[in-house]
């Protein structure tokens, strides 16, 4: 990749022109043209490190139940286990993490469904010691975005502001479901990209830039931009930091951590007696030793002194769930969830 390659990943990571010739307006800011920059991203693509150009939208917001999971796998099952729970639409990163608990899943269901039954289909798997769901209670952030240019130029503290989002109840119609099935698609690299999606509505293309608006305004729609696929651009040390905060403390901590600009999730999420850590944040780097440099200087800022970061060694699965449809899953045989 060259220069321009990582200033275009910069770009469409951060914000994607909703008009008709999106590509146009990317060359125009880039002094370049529509053609090479078509090119440039359809190569990108190709090599795997842009892994998806889409309408990124907000589990909770569209009435999803989602969770995080630990599970301890007997290390000879470890594949075997993952390998199963890859299976599940529900399930859209997987990772095998240096700890006890080795393998970390989140799971999303939709409304009306139980999750932790729909969790309890994976007991019958064979090797699996413990099993510990950690919820979301609080969201301080969510939104990765790799900086390809100067991953440096930031400094370590907690500077940017949290954006404000509309508390306004939304309960999706049969209407907002196709939208949402159709704007979670990968985008084609083509001139008019939001043409087929119109069409498919039977609605306008201003039409359709006014509803991804509008889902953006109330939250349901976080932004529409590419995803890169982290160790392919470089991050390979990908940290789950995971803090032990007096409960008194938490919501401050957690918003200050959500203000770094190197912290991508941070989350509070419940206690266990094998597992006291209640906030968890995610930092991308490109050493080992660079994470746990940055972990060090945001303990120091946030007067947190227990904390672990497990490293993600293993990325058994990672894609979006896909929202509204219709799939099933099952398993046969049962270990209880704790």
């Amino acid at each position: 990749m060259d220069e321009l390659d990582k200033e275009l990943l910069n770009e469409i990571q951060w914000t994607f022109p909703l008009v008709t010739r999106p590509f146009d307006a990317i060359a125009k800011k880039f002094n370049s043209t529509p053609e090479i920059i078509k090119d440039r991203l359809t190569q990108l693509k190709e090599i795997g490190v842009l892994r998806q150009l889409s309408a990124i939208f907000d589990t909770r917001k569209l009435g999803y139940t989602s969770s995080l999971v630990a599970m301890e796998i007997k290390d000879d099952k470890l594949e075997y286990v993952a390998s199963q729970i890859n299976r599940h639409p529900g399930v859209s990163h997987n990772y095998e993490r240096d700890h006890q608990f080795n393998l970390w899943f989140t799971l999303a269901v939709p409304p009306g469904a139980d999750l932790k039954q729909e969790l309890e289909k994976f007991n019958v798997l064979e090797g699996i010691k413990k099993v510990r769901m950690l919820p979301t209670l609080q969201l301080f952030k969510i939104g990765v975005k790799l900086d390809m240019v100067d991953d440096k130029k930031h400094d370590v503290a907690p500077t940017e502001e949290k954006k404000e989002i509309k508390n306004i109840e939304f309960v999706p119609t049969e209407e907002d479901k196709n939208f949402i099935r159709e704007l979670q698609k990968d985008m084609d690299i083509v001139d008019e990209p939001f043409e087929n999606a119109a069409k498919n509505l039977q609605i306008t293309e201003h039409e359709l830039f006014a509803k991804m608006k509008h889902y953006e305004e109330l939250g349901v729609m976080r932004r529409f931009a590419a995803i890169l696929r982290h160790r392919q651009v470089g991050f390979t040390a990908n940290g789950m930091i995971v803090w032990k905060v007096p409960e008194s403390e938490i919501s401050n901590v957690g918003a200050k951590l959500g203000a770094f600009p190197q912290v991508s999730h941070c989350y509070e999420r419940p206690t266990y007696p094998d597992w006291p850590y209640n906030v968890f944040s995610m930092i991308h780097c490109k050493t080992h030793d660079e994470a746990y440099e940055m972990a060090k200087t945001i303990q120091e800022q946030i007067n947190v002194n227990d904390y672990k970061i497990l490293f993600s060694s293993r990325e058994f699965k990672k894609t979006r769930v896909e929202y509204f449809v219709e799939s099933s899953f099952t398993l046969e045989e049962t270990i209880p969830v704790s």
